[in-house]
């Protein structure tokens, strides 16, 4: 969305290259590496990166009101964790087990996000925005986990604006698998 230029790499999270784990040691995706070397380690920054001088259509932008930035945190924040440990209890022993963990993840994230959805298209408004493409990711592994207690649950306003992105031209293009081989193989410029 930005028109920043990249390369992109496959990487196997079962087999992270070792290549990708001296430049980013907590062995996590995504990774962007500048040319100038420095290492970009997290979504929202790769995503702030990638819009600084290019956001001609006001994604970043709109996505700096209080509200998208207090769910931007939300996300980052208490529903991430919630969303490991209802993904993966078997990880997470002596935890609140894993409904207390989904029931937590709804309170915190999937009810504000709802209100703000019931009222307007996207969190941007009228518009997408960056806060959209931050959150929407996560809200699909969350429905994931148990996609017919999530779709039986009354989240409609979300339930539309995931599947609107879900269905996306731009979400398919960014899910297509890239031809890539083995790490040090020629990536794959500019998606």
């Amino acid at each position: 969305q930005a028109g920043a230029p990249y390369e992109a790499h496959e990487v196997s999270l079962r087999d992270k290259p070792a290549e990708m784990l001296a430049r980013s040691p907590k062995g996590t995706v995504p990774v962007l590496v500048l040319p100038d070397g420095r290492v970009i380690d997290e979504s929202l920054d790769i995503m702030k990166w990638a819009f600084e001088g290019r956001d001609v259509h006001g994604w970043w932008q709109r996505a700096q009101t209080a509200d998208c930035l207090a769910l931007i945190a939300l996300c980052d924040g208490a529903f991430k964790r919630a969303l490991d440990r209802y993904k993966y209890p078997e990880r997470h022993a002596g935890g609140e087990g894993r409904i207390a963990e989904r029931d937590q993840a709804v309170s915190c994230l999937l009810v504000p996000l709802e209100r703000q959805l019931t009222s307007q298209p996207f969190l941007g408004g009228a518009q997408p925005c960056a806060a959209d493409l931050a959150i929407f990711p996560f809200v699909r592994q969350f429905r994931a986990v148990d996609d017919k207690w999530f779709d039986a649950q009354r989240f409609d306003a979300t339930r539309q604006w995931l599947a609107g992105w879900t269905e996306s031209e731009l979400f398919a293009r960014c899910m297509a698998r890239l031809n890539n081989g083995p790490a040090g193989d020629p990536p794959t410029p500019d998606r």
